[in-house]
């Protein structure tokens, strides 16, 4: 029987599974997140883009989807820049409704205090060792550290995710979630490897039935054989990855697009009518491991079957290699 009993994400998050849904704003609603709750993941509602009232009725459709945890997510960038939004955000998010709270792209300085005074456990989005050592410092319970293989934020020297582990397993105390070019229960297993406790994946549930983008979106990462990281040059998001086309490869020589944005287009237009020649179709490298759309719930219970299957056959190469070669066995 396999169990995460004693991971101290779970033990953290309160959910069955350490597997994140990565916030990504639009598509991080209600039937969305309810559907990884349910199936035992970490469902992640975002509290930036939409007025209160708007976020109870996605808070009400994840509670009639499930009754399992899930967490709220504050994009503290998008936020500082509207006081009004974010202590309405704070003040609804921190009544109790919830004991998982999770931050990135800002100092985590800003909220720790009202969190760990309304008793709730945060994690901290991060990008490289120094960012989630400043994280662990300011008191988050644990970290998410974002290789470069990522869709989107990724400074130029960033470390990919193999590397990124390992350097911060030497370091940090606390636990760490991996992201960045995971899909399944195999790159869940590799990051268990290298030191995480966790999976955070996005590009993997944008191509999931509940996500409410497109379906030319979706099927834009199903059929993505090779991607492409275009500068983008803003502060938050210095270069963004993109399935590679004939927009995108138009935008990496100059001759398209607006770079105001970070999909370098009318993303609403990419978002909602499929029109993927007006903007990039951002992801991360993953695109190019995803082969179907799937529903949210059998993406994370697909990746914990194979990430067990993983660990098992790893596992039995300590019987393997504790037996004494016979001449039958050489042959």
């Amino acid at each position: 029987m396999h169990s995460f009993e004693g991971n101290r994400v779970t033990r953290h998050t309160g959910t069955e599974f350490p597997v994140f849904q990565a916030p990504i704003g639009l598509i991080s609603r209600g039937a969305l997140v309810g559907a990884v709750s349910a199936a035992g993941g970490v469902g992640l509602l975002e509290t930036g883009s939409l007025p209160i009232p708007q976020l109870q009725a996605e808070f009400d459709i994840v509670r009639d989807r499930s009754n399992r945890p899930f967490g709220l997510h504050f994009l503290i960038a998008a936020l500082e820049r509207r006081p009004e939004q974010e202590k309405a955000a704070l003040d609804w998010a921190l009544d109790g409704r919830t004991k998982l709270i999770t931050t990135g792209y800002g100092d985590p300085t800003r909220y720790i205090k009202r969190i760990k005074d309304a008793g709730a456990v945060t994690y901290h989005l991060t990008e490289t060792l120094e960012e989630a050592l400043r994280a662990e410092d300011a008191g988050v319970d644990g970290v998410v550290l974002g290789g470069a293989e990522k869709g989107g934020g990724n400074g130029a020297d960033n470390l990919h995710t193999f590397a990124l582990l390992q350097q911060a397993r030497k370091r940090l105390s606390i636990p760490i979630v991996a992201t960045g070019g995971i899909v399944d229960g195999y790159g869940m297993a590799a990051a268990f490897a290298l030191g995480a406790e966790g999976v955070w994946m996005g590009t993997r549930f944008i191509a999931s039935e509940e996500c409410p983008w497109h379906d030319n979106y979706k099927q834009a990462i199903v059929e993505a054989d090779e991607v492409i990281s275009i500068d983008i040059g803003s502060r938050l998001i210095p270069k963004m990855r993109a399935v590679r086309n004939t927009f995108s490869e138009a935008v990496a020589r100059g001759e398209a697009g607006d770079k105001s944005n970070p999909y370098a287009g009318d993303a609403m237009k990419l978002f909602y009518e499929g029109r993927t020649d007006l903007a990039l179709v951002g992801c991360g490298e993953s695109a190019v491991l995803i082969d179907k759309v799937k529903p949210a719930g059998d993406i994370v219970r697909d990746t914990v079957a194979e990430f067990w299957g993983e660990i098992d056959r790893l596992s039995s190469l300590r019987g393997v290699a504790s037996r004494p070669l016979t001449p039958a066995a050489e042959a």
